[in-house]
């Protein structure tokens, strides 16, 4: 039997120094005839929290928190030295880097020597401790690596374990991806349900097995402790600097002498569910339980070691709640803007890794580092979910903006070398000077907004991250109408002019001077909206110029405007394609969805609403807060405008407008050749004055009988079955109805019924819900005013300030919506959530006359041009490492059952992805890239289950590669990790 204990022992080195008189003995190791009382000294140093990533490694701005990481370490590696039966376990790979590169050669063989003897571990290793809720699969996968390749290029360890100690829930993609899928044989967290601690508790059920996925099954399950309390010791046996628990006096001279007393209390601690050299040595001279320094690894071996049978756990651990009162679900929404920017950074990363590998690794060159490092460290639990305060926020954005910067010229000097065709034979060096537009998303872009003298053209190279063929419409700003678009063989591409809403124009004034420190140049009064072809892992040209008298009339569409006030017909229809959306005339609301193609016919209302937070004044006294979201009442938003909507029509995309009141508008568009409604929404700045903090929420109602039922994502990857008010583990007490059926949804979030499902996917993680049957709820953006008392001792309320004049934060984003026939909606939201994820990326440069398509390469596809990617299978890394080698990841996009067609084995074909290069050697690895698969799956605990488990079927997987063959399988949600080698450098690219 042994029973684990983790205790804080993170702010100063305090290992208690020996005494002069006794010699302490802690050579302590499991005894398998007592209880074993695991003493695990841990670190929890937040990547960034009240006080900024370097103020924390430093020490700095000690008025906020008095925390300095590097003395941290100091102190600890010191203290190991002292004793080589000390342990310590370090997590947060971005604060060890740091201070791993200061140090001398002589303490580097120190520490290594600490590594190698088991004194000093890595657990998790990845750059941070992440979020669970608001992180996407492909951010987690990304910082994971790169923490774990510094262990493995200094070290030469691959952590085993698994450290989620303090993220606010934890999900299923935790469990089976970042946990089993790494080579975890353990995984451990404090974090969970106050009621189903209780009940875990009393059934002394926290130690399970975790099956987090329905499609790998047994096949990545994770054995996972649960701390019977927070991750801190039973009270009393703290020891950190200023706590007020007693230390063991153990001189007989002194009147205070309590080594009896102290041993009572430990041992009393340690059967209920304990410090130091001193506490190891009289505990165990004691005899009760036996006491010793541990690591989960150890831990770990021991529980295996026991071969008992385990409960079985599956889904994941959302929503949180720490008290009746207190759901932290309000950090789902949390910075909207700050998720939003990582968000679309992430997918730019990704984008950005790709043009690396095609153009060639530069180590001299511009590169990527920057920016993985700033994404790494914004997954943190206090950083992308939006939980820090206002100032290290600003800190993380900055910290991604120079990243991006420095990908940019990556970007930028990539497709200068693909675009050339002197380039490709070796002639000339690349000189294209190619520009992009990182404040697209508010409709400021110099190069295409400037008017384009006489004899000049802009030139719009379009680059697709995707494995398959893309047909999109593709928006620019522009200050001249007469504006012709033509493809890369010179035939005229039919396009339409949008004019900005004025919504639009405000922030865009407003936000670029708030960036920039000035007003644009420019006076944008339109989108160019023209039709786009890309092919895959590949980039298009396109040519604007100003319009010549000879051109045909017909090949630019000034969009049509209507208002719908004092319309004689009783509705509005919005679509030219096969989905049309209806409105009334006299509201101007929509009222129905209705699809010709597929004969889906379905009623339809889209509105806005906010919850007033509250601010914590009664009985209970929990506020809604960066974490914690408590409404006290519910609003609706009606509008307040006389003019109900403006329609805008054209031949490409219909947009309806609609300006709700003076801080909420929309625009929604249907696009002719799309069936689904983008909705893009713009709130901000959220009116305070009446003292009351809002959570603003939309609501997309349907006539649909959903029993309570609904879907939402884990980090983006498997759908989770919710229903209203219920726990599968216990029987929930509802004390919040609303907030205590908010989950976190990344990718999106549907229902169904038994005839049809409406699915909504979303740019950026939000809160969401369906409080009511036939309706989706997502919450969009928060304004607070109090502190919900968690810790940040700060209010959620974002600004933004020109001129020392300051508002409060208006946000843009988008969300988009579909409704099917029961059974088809997967399709559509597993191909445009990856579309959304990875954006076209736009790169704009001018030219003289018509010759830029005689004298570069106006098309190119990374792969072979008859191949596509299967459309259920997703590239979600390509990157060229530092050693040559290539790191490639295929991600199935489908679960088991999800979809007839493309839930199924689906083979890839290496050489056609790499048609111009000899594959010399395909290794498979584990997810993270620091081991091979073959040898991990090897060394993998095998963990036994109570109950029938062992009797399911057999979980399918892709099987190995044939190195003649050089397909790969991937089954439902598999994703594969592989380290390619090539014999030949060179890239040959397909285009003309």
């Amino acid at each position: 039997m042994a029973i684990a204990l983790t205790f804080m022992f993170f702010l100063a080195g305090i290992i208690c120094a020996k005494s002069e008189y006794i010699d302490y003995n802690t050579t302590a190791r499991i005894s398998p005839d007592k209880i074993n009382v695991h003493l695990v000294p841990h670190s929890h140093d937040d990547v960034g929290w009240l006080k900024t990533v370097d103020q924390y490694y430093v020490g700095a701005n000690n008025s906020i928190r008095g925390a300095c990481v590097q003395n941290v370490l100091d102190s600890v590696i010191s203290a190991l030295f002292e004793d080589k039966n000390r342990k310590f376990i370090y997590v947060e790979v971005a604060f060890f880097q740091r201070w791993w590169r200061q140090q001398s050669k002589t303490m580097k063989v120190k520490v290594k020597e600490l590594v190698d003897s088991g004194q000093l571990e890595f657990i998790n290793g990845g750059m941070c401790m992440h979020d669970e809720a608001t992180a996407h699969y492909i951010d987690l996968i990304d910082q994971t690596t790169l923490g774990h390749q510094f262990i493995k290029d200094n070290f030469g360890q691959l952590p085993r374990v698994g450290w989620q100690i303090d993220p606010f829930g934890h999900s299923s993609v935790q469990a089976y991806l970042l946990g089993a899928e790494l080579g975890f044989d353990s995984l451990f967290f404090a974090r969970i349900d106050y009621q189903d601690r209780a009940k875990r508790l009393k059934e002394k059920n926290l130690e399970v097995i975790w099956r987090g996925s329905k499609s790998l099954g047994s096949s990545s399950q994770i054995f996972t402790g649960i701390f019977a309390r927070h991750y801190d010791p039973p009270d009393g046996f703290t020891f950190e600097i200023n706590d007020v628990s007693p230390p063991i006096q153990d001189d007989i001279l002194l009147f205070d002498y309590n080594v009896e007393e102290r041993v009572n209390d430990f041992v009393a601690a340690a059967l209920a569910q304990a410090n130091m050299d001193k506490f190891i040595h009289y505990v165990n001279k004691d005899g009760r339980v036996n006491a010793l320094y541990s690591t989960p690894s150890i831990y770990t071996d021991a529980k295996y070691a026991a071969n008992d049978k385990w409960p079985l756990k599956t889904e994941d651990f959302f929503p949180y709640a720490d008290r009746p009162n207190a759901y932290w679900t309000g950090y789902f929404t949390s910075r909207p803007a700050l998720k939003g920017y990582v968000r679309l950074m992430s997918g730019y990363y990704a984008a950005a890794r790709q043009l690396e590998f095609f153009k060639g690794r530069n180590s001299s060159g511009p590169n990527t580092d920057a920016l993985a490092d700033a994404l790494s460290i914004a997954q943190h639990h206090d950083a992308v979910s939006g939980t820090e305060r206002q100032h290290v926020a600003a800190d993380y954005a900055l910290r991604i903006s120079i990243g991006y910067i420095e990908a940019e010229k990556l970007v930028a000097s990539s497709l200068a070398v693909l675009t050339d065709s002197r380039s490709s034979t070796g002639q000339e060096k690349a000189v294209t000077k190619f520009q992009q537009c990182p404040l697209l998303n508010i409709s400021y872009c110099p190069p295409s907004e400037a008017v384009l003298s006489s004899g000049k053209s802009l030139v719009v190279v379009m680059y697709n991250p995707l494995g398959w063929r893309r047909e999109e419409v593709v928006r620019i700003p522009v200050s001249n109408e007469k504006v012709i678009v033509k493809d890369s063989g010179g035939k005229i591409v039919e396009s339409q002019l949008l004019p900005l809403s004025n919504g639009t124009s405000r922030i865009r004034n407003q936000y670029v001077k708030a960036y920039l420190g000035k007003l644009p140049s420019e006076t944008v009064k339109y989108w160019l909206a023209f039709s786009a072809t890309v092919p895959p892992l590949g980039f298009s040209t396109y040519i604007v110029s100003n319009a010549k008298p000879t051109d045909p009339s017909s090949v630019i569409s000034s969009s049509a405007v209507y208002k719908s006030q004092g319309s004689t017909s009783n509705s509005i229809e919005v679509g030219q394609g096969n989905l049309r959306l209806l409105y009334s005339a006299d509201e101007g609301k929509l009222t129905h969805y209705i699809n010709s193609r597929n004969q889906v016919t379905a009623s339809a209302e889209q509105s806005y609403s906010y919850y007033s937070g509250n601010d914590g004044t009664d009985k209970d006294p929990q506020a809604s807060g960066a974490y914690v979201f408590r409404p006290n009442a519910t609003f609706v938003i009606k509008s307040e405008s006389q003019v109900q909507l403006t329609l805008v029509r054209g031949p490409l995309l219909d947009e309806v407008h609609q300006q709700l009141n003076p801080w909420i508008s929309q625009i929604t568009r249907v696009y002719k050749g799309k069936e689904h409604a983008e909705v893009e929404f713009t709130i901000g700045p959220i009116p305070i004055d009446d003292g009351i903090g809002k959570e603003i929420t939309t609501q997309i109602t349907t006539t649909m009988k959903t029993n309570k039922t609904f879907y939402t994502d884990s980090n983006g990857r498997d759908f989770i079955k919710r229903v209203r008010d219920f726990r599968t583990d216990w029987d929930l007490q509802v004390n919040q109805p609303i907030a205590g059926n908010y989950y976190p949804v990344n990718l999106g979030i549907y229902m169904q019924d038994d005839d049809t499902e409406l699915s909504v996917l979303v740019d950026r993680s939000v809160g969401g819900s369906s409080l009511v049957d036939g309706q989706i709820e997502l919450m969009l953006h928060r304004r607070l005013l109090h502190d919900d008392s968690r810790g940040v001792g700060e209010v959620l309320n974002e600004t933004v300030c020109v001129q020392n004049a300051c508002e409060g934060l208006t946000i843009q984003g988008k969300f988009y919506l579909r409704i099917d026939h029961l059974g088809e909606g997967a399709k559509w939201r597993r191909t445009v959530g990856q579309e959304i994820y990875s954006p076209l990326l736009l790169a704009f440069t001018e030219e003289d006359g018509d010759n830029w398509m005689s004298s570069h390469v106006a098309t190119f596809s990374g792969i072979d041009p008859s191949y596509n990617l299967p459309n259920n299978i997703a590239i979600i890394t390509l990157q060229e490492l530092e050693n040559g080698k290539v790191l490639l990841r295929l991600a199935h996009l489908y679960e088991t059952g999800e979809d007839k067609e493309y839930s199924v084995l689906t083979s890839v074909e290496l050489k056609k992805l790499f048609p111009n290069k000899k594959i010399g050697k395909v290794t498979e690895m584990n997810l993270s890239a620091n081991q091979e698969r073959a040898v991990m799956k090897k060394k993998m605990l095998v963990w036994r289950v109570e109950g029938s488990a062992e009797e399911e079927t057999k979980v399918v997987r892709g099987g190995p590669v044939d190195p003649a063959k050089l397909v790969v399988e991937l089954a439902p949600m598999e994703i594969r990790t592989f380290h390619i080698d090539f014999d030949v450098v060179k890239i040959k690219m397909f285009g003309c």
